[in-house]
């Protein structure tokens, strides 16, 4: 079967759908960043609004970097790795200087491309899931080619923890790379 796109842009865009179907669910908005923003590592913007408990603040963006992967993950009890290809990327989630929060979020596939979505009339299944983490304050790369990172399994990108990260932020916490 002819498909117009390649399997790579597929699964760029599961992982926008992923996102748009988790941000929607817990009542945040998400917008696509152009190509300035996803040069600089951002594809899309998740704004919240408030009041949030706690906290003086009323409105939250997020910045998100998306990235889907088939490849099977090495797994620890406690964490997924995934190979961050991009350096520049990498560096701009990971620094320090920026006001705004930016996180990682990855979405694993299965292997097989025919298995990545089911529809039915009783319902739409979109194979396995993505997981969020911030690499701010993680190291620098020891290459150019790219760095493995590590998600926690706790981190699963769900509507109710995707509403925590605002939480958290609204509060001031910073989200930080935690190495394991």
């Amino acid at each position: 079967m002819y498909k117009p796109l390649d399997s790579k842009d597929i699964e760029s865009e599961l992982s926008y759908a992923y996102l748009h179907a988790v941000a929607s669910a817990a009542g945040v908005n998400c917008q696509i960043e152009n190509r300035h923003g996803d040069n600089r590592g951002i594809d899309t913007r998740l704004t919240c609004y408030g009041p949030f408990e706690a906290s003086y603040k009323e409105e939250i963006d997020l910045k998100v970097q998306l990235k889907a992967t088939v490849a099977a993950s090495a797994e620890t009890g406690t964490h997924f790795s995934y190979f961050f290809r991009g350096i520049k990327q990498y560096d701009f989630l990971r620094e320090e200087t920026k006001n705004q929060h930016r996180v990682l979020v990855v979405l694993y596939l299965p292997e097989e491309s025919e298995k990545w979505l089911s529809v039915s009339p009783e319902q739409l299944i979109l194979k396995n899931c993505a997981y969020w983490l911030s690499l701010r304050g993680a190291d620098a790369s020891a290459n150019s080619s790219g760095t493995t990172v590590y998600l926690p399994k706790e981190q699963l990108l769900s509507p109710e923890n995707l509403l925590n990260i605002f939480e958290r932020i609204s509060k001031n916490e910073s989200l930080k790379y935690v190495s394991p």
